[in-house]
């Protein structure tokens, strides 16, 4: 594509530039830079692009986007306001503005997102419907599974647009999208035409990086405010917003959107309601009830927080697109798991081992709920907080598995370069505080892979042990350096070890070995 082409409906302004060049595709981060690529050198992050320019050029770079003023380039520089805000729309126009040619459901929200994004791609499929999806664990386009990256986050804009460019390319007709508070204040999904914006619930995290839970609500709302700019499309714009009755973001949410919406959870209130909710150990039961129609619900996941997220998933394909129930009782059906997230791990034990990815104050209050319901003995839970994070939450959750577990071990969870005796001190604080006693009711193991054995160590017949924060993740960060880390191979290696039976060699980490 001519960058003359690129820039020809672009919806932000830019000073004029002399030339024109072929351009083979365009990145933002230099070292991705390849001949013939346009570079885009954003600002407001850790470090400023513009500083990469030179090596950009090196690579290759035929373009250059900014904000600064810069002269003396060979090559055509574009200077616009926003660099940040013109990458998707550039990647967009790169890419054939493939959102365009989809349905694009989003869902957003501080927990749950996974799940649900997962609920709303196998209704689709069971309705019959070509569907993508990009979600925080993979790209899922075709039936082929593409990793997305180490930690939780949203990809880049240029790798969303291409990922929506290849479900175009493969026929999808649908595509579902993960969207994080990050990826929405950084504009990594702008440009992707949403016809649907869900929201899962939005309780306390990110604020560290926010500043405030209201900044950090605000992100989130950037997807509902969004629908109204969504270009119009030959097979229609639902523009609706599916919300949560049941969350603090309700009313929030409902007066800033900008489509029309509809409403789900337990509130007597709510447009759709769970009914005759039933819980055992193999999955949940439940009546969806809701503007005129009733149809049950079967579905393999655990804990009422699925319950939510099941109703989230039915309100933006039933209620709106007009998928039938038949397809979303199959689809629901269908989702036999979701990666790292209440899994259970049951090598012959006498106990229950699950792994989950709570890592928020609210979605460990859920995970340790829901494993008080499985279990009528002991919940022994082990989990961290991640250094460079929100430290508010540290407290908070060291009190919160106070309350609900029996017993709980404290452990890292990717410190990054903070110094992680200090995390776990403010942790053991936040324990001490809801009475707990230090070698009583909790202990502080650094070692992630000892903190697993000990609570595998301490399990009678029928407790159950949680480890909570890392769920699906590959790695774990000590310092700067991403060391690969699995919960679900740490787990099984300590039940191996407990039961004295071969398997996989527990992960190393900086930490083996201290006490």
């Amino acid at each position: 594509m001519k960058l003359s082409e690129l820039i020809h409906d672009l919806p932000f302004g830019f000073d004029p530039f002399i030339g024109d060049v072929e351009l083979t595709g365009i990145a933002s981060d230099s070292r991705s830079i390849q001949p013939g690529y346009l570079f885009v050198a954003l600002t407001g992050g850790v470090t400023d692009g513009h500083k990469f320019i030179a090596a950009a050029l090196e690579r290759g770079a035929v373009a250059i986007v900014g904000t600064q003023p810069i002269t003396g380039l060979n090559v055509p520089y574009l200077r616009v306001e926003n660099s940040r805000y013109a990458l998707p729309h550039l990647a967009a126009a790169f890419f054939g503005y493939p959102a365009r040619k989809l349905t694009v459901l989003g869902v957003t929200g501080t927990d749950g997102k996974t799940t649900t994004t997962n609920l709303i791609h196998e209704i689709l499929k069971a309705a019959g419907y070509r569907s993508g999806m990009i979600s925080t664990i993979n790209a899922v386009i075709g039936g082929e599974k593409v990793d997305t990256g180490f930690h939780v986050t949203t990809p880049d804009a240029p790798d969303v647009q291409r990922y929506l460019s290849q479900m175009v390319a493969a026929g999808l007709t649908h595509a579902v999208l993960e969207v994080t508070s990050h990826g929405l204040a950084q504009h990594r999904v702008d440009a992707c035409e949403f016809d649907v914006a869900v929201i899962t619930n939005i309780t306390h995290e990110h604020l560290d990086y926010h500043g405030s839970f209201e900044e950090y609500r605000s992100a989130k709302a950037r997807l509902f405010t969004g629908l109204k700019s969504t270009f119009p499309k030959t097979q229609g714009n639902p523009r609706k917003a599916v919300l949560n009755r049941d969350d603090s973001s309700f009313d929030y949410l409902l007066q800033i959107s900008t489509g029309s919406s509809i409403s789900y959870g337990f509130a007597p209130d709510a447009d759709i309601r769970p009914m005759q909710v039933k819980q055992t150990v193999d999955g949940l039961q439940f009546f969806v009830n809701g503007k005129g129609q009733e149809f049950p619900i079967n579905c393999s996941l655990l804990g009422d927080f699925n319950v939510s997220n099941c109703l989230a998933a039915i309100a933006a394909t039933v209620f709106t697109l007009g998928v039938s129930p038949e397809a979303a009782r199959l689809g629901i059906a269908n989702l036999q798991s979701v990666a790292g997230r209440m899994e259970h791990i049951t090598l012959g034990q006498d106990f229950t081992a699950i792994v989950d990815f709570a890592h928020t104050p609210n979605a460990l209050r859920k995970a340790l709920e829901t494993a008080r319901q499985l279990t009528s003995a002991r919940v022994i839970a082990v989990f961290g907080a991640a250094g460079l994070r929100d430290r508010q939450k540290r407290r908070m959750m060291a009190a919160t598995s106070l309350e609900l577990a029996d017993l709980t071990v404290l452990t890292a969870e990717d410190p990054r370069t903070e110094i992680l005796d200090d995390i776990l001190g403010e942790m053991a604080a936040g324990a001490t505080s809801n009475g707990g006693v230090e070698g009583e009711s909790f202990w502080r193991i650094p070692d992630r892979g000892e903190a697993i054995r000990y609570a595998v160590s301490l399990a009678r017949p029928g407790d159950l042990v949680i480890a909570c924060g890392k769920g699906h993740e590959q790695s774990m960060c000590f310092g700067e350096v991403e060391y690969p880390w699995d919960d679900r191979i740490a787990m099984r290696a300590a039940l191996c070890e407990h039961l004295g039976i071969p398997g996989p060699q527990m992960p190393y980490l900086p930490t083996q070995g201290r006490q």
